[in-house]
């Protein structure tokens, strides 16, 4: 619910204030009401707009005047930006009860424009002026901006990926983030006495970093603002337009984490050099971080991993020359793993799965690295991550696996419907024990993460009478031209 912005008013001397583009301002009257008055009116200069609240019993008297009852309410809006301080003016004249006036208080309001913005309507453009912009929903006509977890490697010499940088080393990186804009406008000399801050609520300010592009006449600046380490941010020299902001994911959706965060710009008056300031409008926008999606086998190809065992009588050489046959026709790139690469570790469905993120301005595929950790462990992060191409793993505390932790054990079907309601990318598999039987279980940190992705909901299949336990063993998904 939005901040209520009240300012008193007084017969003894005049009130100055500041109020924001296109928002109420409510005057209380009742402390300024001098002995005697019975009834006031309210004129106020062209840029004012001035709204009488009362109820359907009260009615203004022939002179135009209101009748001092307890239940009016008196609220002002200024739709322009104004061009020097104090320009726009409201008298309230007070009258006793012969319609002698009595008293008269001044107001003088400076408006100015504080607007937070992002890609509201997922379309890959910021607009300014959106409307219910704390609020996200789901689905092709739902609204809300979504947030890519900064998860692949743009930057050269990183040792990890990019969100585990605290700053943005080449401007690839730039592409991966979601652009919020915060627009200030008013006369300069108000923000001596005023500060717009940009802050994060402390719940959240880990799962994101914000950077701040600061123009400068050499090359552009990107200053960490806000993330993990910091909450808040001063803004230096509001009033002069737009300033734009670099907002990078580094958590995906998980256990006590929805995937909602939300940013907030608020206008704080400061009277004194150390007050922390009283706010007196805030503008708040919500980001979802987009979920990891796991890609099904029916889609068309673009690359197929494959690991070489050239030596002895598990050599797959004939294998491998089939397959590079098969991926020509195809069009698809082969990257066949030698045996030191994979330590002699065959089983590379079981190291990894792919999948991807996608918002409106950006699209990556994503490796998933399974906790098993044989040969194939480093794999996925030495070999796959890179630019656009991401990594996310999930370590069980303790780092106890079985064999149903590996992602043999986990697949995904195509779109499906299943009792009227549709899941267009699918439904996660994972092969389990029955549901009142003890046994071997996919880890706790792996199913709670594929959970909280929520758009691909998991469905659990008894898999344990196999002794490898694995979901794959028994069941795949091929093309088919009825779809059945």
């Amino acid at each position: 619910m939005p901040q209520r912005h009240v300012v008193q008013m007084s017969t003894s001397h005049a009130t100055y204030g500041v109020c924001v583009l296109g928002t109420e301002v409510f005057l209380d009257t009742r402390r300024s009401t001098p002995k005697g008055a019975t009834s006031f009116d309210v004129h106020a200069t062209s840029a004012v707009t001035v709204h009488i609240i009362h109820s359907p019993t009260t009615k203004p008297m022939a002179n135009s005047r209101w009748p001092l009852d307890p239940d009016i309410e008196v609220v002002v809006t200024i739709d322009v930006t104004s061009r020097s301080v104090n320009d726009n003016k409201v008298k309230i004249s007070y009258y006793g009860r012969e319609g002698n006036e009595l008293s008269v208080a001044w107001l003088y309001l400076t408006c100015v424009e504080i607007s937070l913005d992002v890609d509201l309507n997922r379309n890959g453009r910021v607009k300014s002026k959106g409307k219910d912009k704390a609020k996200w929903t789901w689905g092709p006509d739902g609204q809300g901006a979504v947030l890519l977890v900064n998860c692949d490697r743009d930057s050269p010499g990183a040792g990890g990926t990019d969100s585990g940088q605290a700053d943005i080393r080449t401007t690839a990186d730039l592409q991966d983030m979601s652009l919020m804009v915060l627009r200030t406008q008013g006369p300069s000399a108000i923000f001596s006495e005023y500060q717009v801050v940009l802050h994060v609520p402390e719940s959240d300010a880990d799962k994101v970093r914000v950077f701040h592009a600061i123009r400068s006449d050499s090359y552009p600046h990107y200053k960490p603002v806000l993330g993990p380490d910091k909450l808040s941010y001063v803004l230096d020299h509001a009033g002069h337009g737009e300033n734009t902001f670099y907002v990078e994911g580094l958590a995906f959706p998980n256990v006590g984490f929805s995937g909602l965060v939300s940013f907030s710009a608020s206008l704080l008056e400061v009277p004194h050099k150390n007050s922390l300031g009283t706010p007196i409008f805030t503008d708040t926008v919500v980001f979802r971080v987009a979920p990891w999606i796991m890609t099904p086998n029916t889609q068309q190809p673009m690359e197929v991993f494959v690991c070489s065992i050239q030596w002895g009588s598990d050599s797959n050489e004939v294998f491998l020359e089939g397959i590079r046959g098969l991926l020509r026709k195809a069009n698809c790139k082969l990257t066949i793993c030698s045996e030191v690469e994979t330590r002699s570790d065959r089983w590379i469905q079981d190291e990894l799965e792919f999948g991807y993120v996608e918002a409106p301005h950006k699209t990556f595929p994503v490796v998933f690295d399974s906790p098993r950790n044989r040969g194939l462990k480093d794999f996925a992060f030495k070999k796959i991550l890179g630019p656009d191409f991401g990594y996310v793993t999930c370590e069980p505390p303790g780092r106890a696996v079985t064999s149903l932790d590996s992602f043999g054990n986990l697949d995904v079907s195509p779109p499906v419907t299943v009792r009227g309601k549709e899941y267009p990318l699918g439904r996660i598999l994972i092969g389990s024990p029955l549901p009142w039987a003890s046994g071997r279980r996919m880890s706790k940190a792996i199913r709670d993460f594929l959970y909280a992705q929520k758009v691909q909901a998991p469905v659990e299949i008894y898999s344990e009478w196999l002794s490898v336990g694995h979901v794959d063993e028994f069941l795949t998904f091929v093309p088919a031209y009825d779809r059945k």
